[in-house]
């Protein structure tokens, strides 16, 4: 690889430089010529659904409705490489355990099922009927309890619905997601809001909103589609008003690639009308700091005999505890808040200045409210703000959280939850004849103690990255190789296949993009996007092998070789025909499900009923409930009055996509041909006697008894504020303890890990 480089990077996000890293990987991947072709398909009524992030499709689609990293994750899921037997025959597992995580997803797709070979540490081929068998009687003997079935978000509804009913039907409610480890925080605090756990905005409403307010979240390089209806809101002149501790460049210029005025002039759209670079975790004290400024304003009106500014029709009608919240705002002291926050008690008025004057207010969020100790008062307190003016339940307006994969949303509404109160166990109950366990089951982060105390003895990874994507890398990595059975299913080589356990398996499964043929023909799957709108999707290219199963068909095969038969539930018929699986799912799930075959493919998709947008509140109170926090600290376990610890935010570069990674490229932030970055604030670099591009190790400030450090980082002066730092994901993992988690949802802590900066000895 070339020498790191760190450069300036002046280009608005899409333009010249999203052609040209598309063009980029097509060619390496060898799709230069397919490639354009498949693309034309993504995320269209009759094509496929994307497989990178879960952000919603319109219905009238774009002629290329996909964006840079979502024909990035097709480029690297339809890639022409390969790994076969030989490659596993060249090299053994310890040798590859010493590769890059771009390394190994580089070499290609995976083509038939492995076992792992202790005598040579090699994965050597198993037949699927082996394969198979053996898994089944492994699990057999385990403790339902001891097993934890893993899902990342990737795999479709049909899938996670016969996924979840299998381990239900073996015993257990282990079934953590992907969502536990970036919004569970949502899932927590949303219904306890407003009575539903996702977002409650449309495509629709960016057409009518008259603000947009961005907490904690970089569209540029996350959900990069959304720059379509960011931009089409200011140039109708609807601002927005963003709050992130990095100024990302798809928060501030945006060049639209499918516009051949804008790419032949270099035109922009200013995206942001006001930046503020709040703290890491300081947004509790910046939204505490808005709503104050606005309960102020509002005092003032009523002095001056102005109409309120709040909607008091609303507060009055729809809300509960509207004067307690008040009270805890008043009593917040401006200084503390600035500090806190970081930013000027002026910045703050500013923004509630314009919030005011606008009628119909979008929120949009990100992994910067959710990962923190109180991840979840941060959303709620999003949510009073919102409240305030009757921002919930009318067009233009609501709360929208940006899920990451492609249906971690849909995962959650067909069953996979550890928690057994968010399934309704008493149909399935009836549906089946079986009873469900009732006892919670392991989220991410149990799961994980599970494995360092020795209770968890088994895990299924259906898809994902697991061991790459937890905390507390080094700890976690050497205790999995306690477990007794580790099988994973996927698309291609990753670390989670090397940290294994004794006997290990991998399920080499199709993906999204290739065609699922079954006995009654070509089946096609559906997903949930981040505005509870379910899409149909087919595959549209040949499979890369014909030793590669669905993974309807390889739960399936699971389920029949672990389980007692049972009467009421037909395999190998929801395998023939997964319309049939569809038909099970609006059994279970009537209200949300309905008409689901005929309307699979319904430009725009099916949009799940949420009561709270029809201003319905299924809460405790009946009510959407203002709730005040416990305090302005997030991260109470953050030593920050010590002048030699820094809070450090984890992050992607533009070139991931979760623990993917596409390359060694950064282009917004100016990095080229390396991740192994600290960005930090210039004073910071200073007072540390550090200089820029010095090489740096970084502790984590805890005294728990273990060391977690990364070694030879080099430092890059960023803006960035002054005591934040920040570095890629997942590298960074190593340095977040386990116990740094969200304190009601269990979530990593990953935007605000205390650590310690010192010159490196390399």
């Amino acid at each position: 690889m070339s020498e790191p480089k760190i450069t300036d990077y002046e280009a608005p996000a899409g333009g010249w430089g999203s052609a040209g890293s598309l063009v980029e990987i097509l060619t390496r991947e060898k799709l230069a010529v397919s490639g354009p072709g498949i693309l034309a398909k993504q995320n269209k009524p009759d094509g496929f659904m994307c497989v990178s992030c879960a952000w919603a499709k319109p219905a009238e689609p774009r002629m290329f409705e996909y964006c840079e990293n979502g024909a990035k994750a097709t480029a690297w899921e339809q890639t022409r490489h390969r790994v076969g037997p030989d490659f596993f025959a060249e090299h053994s597992v310890a040798e590859l355990l010493g590769w890059s995580d771009y390394a190994l997803e580089e070499k290609g797709r995976l083509t038939e099922p492995l076992k792992y070979d202790a005598q040579t540490d090699r994965y050597v081929p198993i037949s699927w009927r082996d394969a198979i068998a053996e898994i089944g009687a492994e699990l057999k003997t385990f403790d339902p309890k001891s097993v934890v079935f893993y899902a990342s978000g990737r795999a479709s509804l049909e899938t996670s619905y016969m996924y979840a009913l299998f381990v239900r039907m073996y015993g257990s409610n282990n079934l953590p997601d992907s969502s536990n480890m970036c919004h569970e925080p949502t899932s927590v605090a949303l219904p306890q809001s407003i009575g539903v756990p996702v977002g409650t905005t449309s495509l629709d409403d960016f057409e009518a909103t008259d603000l947009i307010m961005f907490f904690g979240q970089n569209v540029g390089s996350n959900s990069p589609r959304m720059l379509h209806q960011l931009q089409d809101a200011r140039k109708r002149g609807a601002p927005i008003i963003t709050f992130n501790p990095l100024r990302e460049r798809g928060l501030e210029r945006f060049t639209n690639p499918q516009n051949p005025v804008e790419m032949a002039t270099g035109a922009s759209t200013e995206i942001s009308t006001q930046y503020h670079q709040v703290k890491a975790g300081g947004d509790l004290a910046a939204l505490t700091g808005i709503c104050k400024a606005l309960l102020a304003a509002d005092k003032q009106a009523a002095t001056a005999g102005l109409p309120s500014i709040l909607d008091l029709d609303f507060i009055e009608t729809h809300t509960h505890g509207f004067r307690d919240f008040v009270t805890f705002c008043d009593k917040q002291d401006w200084a503390a808040l600035e500090k806190r926050s970081g930013l000027k008690r002026e910045a703050l008025e500013a923004a509630a200045a314009v919030y005011a004057r606008s009628s119909a207010v979008m929120a949009i969020y990100g992994m910067g409210l959710t990962q923190h100790r109180k991840g979840v008062q941060s959303i709620q307190m999003l949510v009073n703000l919102l409240l305030l003016r009757g921002n919930i339940g009318k067009p233009g307006a609501g709360i929208c959280p940006v899920r990451g994969h492609s249906n971690v949303q849909g995962q959650r509404t067909v069953g996979i939850s550890e928690k057994p109160e968010l399934v309704p166990l008493d149909v399935i109950a009836r549906q089946y004849g079986f009873e469900p366990p009732r006892r919670k089951g392991l989220n991410t982060v149990e799961a994980c103690e599970g494995v360092l105390s020795g209770e968890v003895e088994a895990f299924i990874g259906l898809g994902g990255n697991f061991v790459r994507a937890i905390p507390d890398t080094k700890r976690m990595e050497e205790a999995w190789g306690g477990l007794k059975l580790t099988v994973q299913i996927s698309t291609k080589l990753n670390r989670s296949h090397l940290i294994r356990g004794e006997k290990a398996y991998i399920l080499p499964c199709l993906g999204r993009i290739e065609i699922d043929q079954q006995a009654t023909g070509p089946q096609a799957v559906s997903m949930e996007d981040s505005t509870s709108c379910f899409h149909g999707s087919r595959g549209v290219v040949r499979p890369v092998s014909d030793q590669v199963r669905s993974e309807p068909w390889i739960v399936a095969a699971l389920a029949k070789a672990t389980l007692a038969p049972n009467p009421k539930i037909n395999w190998d018929a929801w395998v023939e025909d997964y319309a049939t699986v569809r038909e099970a799912i609006a059994e279970t799930y009537p209200d949300k499900f309905k008409d689901y075959n005929e309307k699979l493919f319904q430009p725009g998709g099916i949009r799940k009923p949420l009561p709270a947008r029809e201003r319905k509140w299924e809460t405790k109170t009946g009510k959407a409930n203002f709730i005040a926090p416990d305090g302005l600290e997030p991260d109470p376990d953050v030593a920050t009055d010590r002048h030699d610890v820094l809070d450090l935010m984890t992050l992607r570069s533009n070139d991931q996509f979760n623990t993917t990674i596409y390359g060694y490229n950064d282009r917004f932030r100016g990095v080229k041909n390396t991740r192994e970055i600290l960005f930090m604030n210039a004073n910071d670099i200073e007072r540390l006697g550090l200089k820029d591009a010095d090489n740096v190790d970084v502790a984590t400030f805890c005294d728990d008894g273990f060391i977690r450090e990364v070694k030879g980082l080099r430092v890059v002066s960023y803006n960035i504020p002054e005591g934040n730092c920040a570095g890629y994901y997942p590298e960074l993992n190593v340095l977040i303890p386990l116990w740094h988690h969200e304190e009601q949802a269990k979530t990593p802590a990953a935007k605000s890990i205390p650590v310690r900066v010192t010159p490196s000895a390399r």
